[in-house]
């Protein structure tokens, strides 16, 4: 048992054991905004897509969804990853759940506290039912003042998925100050999706930062 910054106590997200013999039948869901969309890609791949087609090992029978949905926020996220994500798992003796959300939040004006609260729900509810969580923070952008607020919120997801033992990939501080990334971006119509390099940096950061121990692969 573990507890958050008000003392409230939470379970931590389970370890989910991989199948002792024959192929392990996983289900995993990514949800998300526009990032787990992809949105800017002319490859139509994605962080996500990426990070998939890594994933193959034989003696995993992988089915996974994009639930991205441009423009979500976190109380989004919230209200339909139970709604969505259960007819993609049925069926699977693994479920896996990807989270990665922000963006939307600063652009709604969703406070730091709410924003922290509705990811804590998410994983926590996950925790409850046996789903084993994996966390991806949003990338920077080219707007200073976004990022200074990402900032923060970057930190938070990291302390509330530490809080639980989930795993969490940090994308932002890795990209900042990215010569390629900034080069993305420049190169983008709005200066926050990039194209398939930019989305290749990203799933390379969440392939190299757990993943493979995540899915036992």
């Amino acid at each position: 048992m573990t507890t958050d910054a008000a003392g409230n106590e939470f379970l931590p997200s389970p370890s989910v054991a991989a199948t002792p013999d024959g192929r392990r039948d996983v289900g995993l869901v990514f949800i998300g905004a526009s990032m787990v969309a992809g949105v800017g890609d002319p490859k139509g791949q994605g962080w996500v897509g990426r990070v998939i087609g890594r994933s193959q090992h034989p003696e995993l029978d992988l089915t996974a969804y994009n639930l991205g949905v441009r423009g979500d926020t976190s109380a989004d996220v919230l209200k339909r990853w139970q709604i969505e994500c259960p007819p993609r798992w049925a069926g699977r003796a693994e479920k896996r759940l990807v989270v990665s959300v922000g963006l939307g939040d600063i652009a709604s004006g969703v406070t730091l506290a709410r924003h922290r609260l509705n990811l804590a729900n998410i994983l926590d509810e996950s925790a409850t039912t046996g789903i084993g969580a994996f966390v991806v923070s949003p990338p920077p952008t080219a707007d200073p003042e976004v990022n200074a607020k990402l900032e923060v919120l970057v930190e938070a997801q990291a302390d509330v998925c530490a809080r639980r033992l989930v795993p969490f990939v940090d994308t932002y501080r890795p990209l900042l100050g990215h010569d390629q990334w900034r080069s993305e971006l420049a190169a983008s119509r709005d200066g926050v999706h990039p194209g398939q390099a930019g989305y290749g940096l990203i799933a390379w950061l969440v392939l190299h930062n757990g993943w493979t121990e995540w899915l036992h692969i």
